[in-house]
């Protein structure tokens, strides 16, 4: 049996917003293992919210490079501190891993540190990420990177948060102009702020839809208002509520955050934008960095740190 610490039980309450003692008992009931007790919490209803699963765990900022219309890459780079991800020094690093990226014809990352540095092709992508280490004097990370290359129309991206968040949208059009790109602006908008999963309910996977069932089962399971219910009644709660959330991660399905009647959802929007300017516009595909999205940060303790120096010496 694993030990469950004080840490361990603080980070899943932090994760879950569950009461202490849920938290330990639903450690204990997994051994400890961190997904394992979410789950466990959810099924019984303890998890206030799941919100930080994802949290915001890491420094540094996102970046977004193109090319015309069609073409654009998103990128993250990581630094151990707020105070290095605001630096000038750090940002320009950022925004030519950006340019590099757009301009790559790599498929992983390992493929791309081992590019020739545009900047400088004496020096590979990694190369150029250990001189900037030896610079700056912190530990920093080319994350992750993705290109998109619009085949049927265009891509648009938005930055939020000076660099905390970075998004990229695909539409299929035969028409590019500037109220489409505004359009697809205001959708790119709308991934930042609402974060979905995918584009439409019909992207979503067998095992997403089973998974989020038998949650919803175990908590139906557990209300008082639902015991002695036929079957047929259960089956219908459980669909209504997966077709619920099923419109909260599907972007089309969301209502749009700028409707006026806060009623419009994506789908309409996008439907009317192409009625406006005679253009058959679809929305193909998103992509959405979130800087520091599920890396752990390392807490700093600088009072202890100095007392600990203190007393070596």
């Amino acid at each position: 049996m694993a030990e469950i610490t004080a840490a361990m039980v603080k980070e899943l309450r932090e994760m879950t917003g569950a009461g202490m003692m849920d938290c330990k008992k639903a450690l204990n009931e997994t051994n400890g293992n961190m997904e394992e007790a979410v789950e466990v919490l959810r099924k019984n209803g303890q998890a206030k919210a799941v919100k930080k699963e994802g949290r915001i765990a890491a420094e540094g900022i996102c970046r977004i490079a193109a090319v015309g219309d069609n073409t654009a890459a998103v990128v993250e780079v990581n630094s151990e501190t707020d105070f290095v991800a605001k630096n000038e020094q750090f940002q320009q690093f950022v925004e030519a891993v950006a340019k590099q990226a757009v301009n790559s014809t790599a498929a992983d990352m390992d493929a791309f540190m081992e590019e020739a540095w545009n900047e400088d092709a004496s020096k590979t992508v990694k190369e150029a990420l250990v001189d900037k280490i030896a610079v700056i004097g912190e530990k920093l990370s080319i994350r992750r990177f993705e290109k998109i290359v619009a085949e049927n129309g265009c891509v648009v991206s938005y930055v939020h948060g000076g660099g905390r968040i970075g998004v990229i949208v695909e539409a299929d059009t035969d028409v590019v102009n500037d109220n489409i790109k505004e359009a697809l602006t205001n959708i790119a908008m709308q991934v930042a702020a609402l974060n979905p999963k995918y584009v439409a309910t019909s992207d979503v996977s067998e095992e997403y839809k089973a998974h989020e069932k038998e949650i919803i089962a175990a908590q139906i399971a557990q209300d008082p208002k639902m015991a002695g219910k036929p079957e047929k009644v259960i089956e219908g709660a459980i669909t209504g509520r997966l077709n619920k959330e099923l419109k909260e991660v599907c972007l089309l399905e969301q209502v749009y955050v700028k409707a006026e009647d806060g009623k419009q959802t994506v789908s309409q929007y996008v439907a009317q934008v192409a009625k406006e300017n005679g253009a058959n516009l679809s929305i193909k595909k998103f992509v959405r960095f979130e800087t520091g999205e599920g890396l752990e940060k390392k807490n700093e303790d600088f009072a202890a740190e100095v007392a600990a120096q203190m007393a070596g010496n």
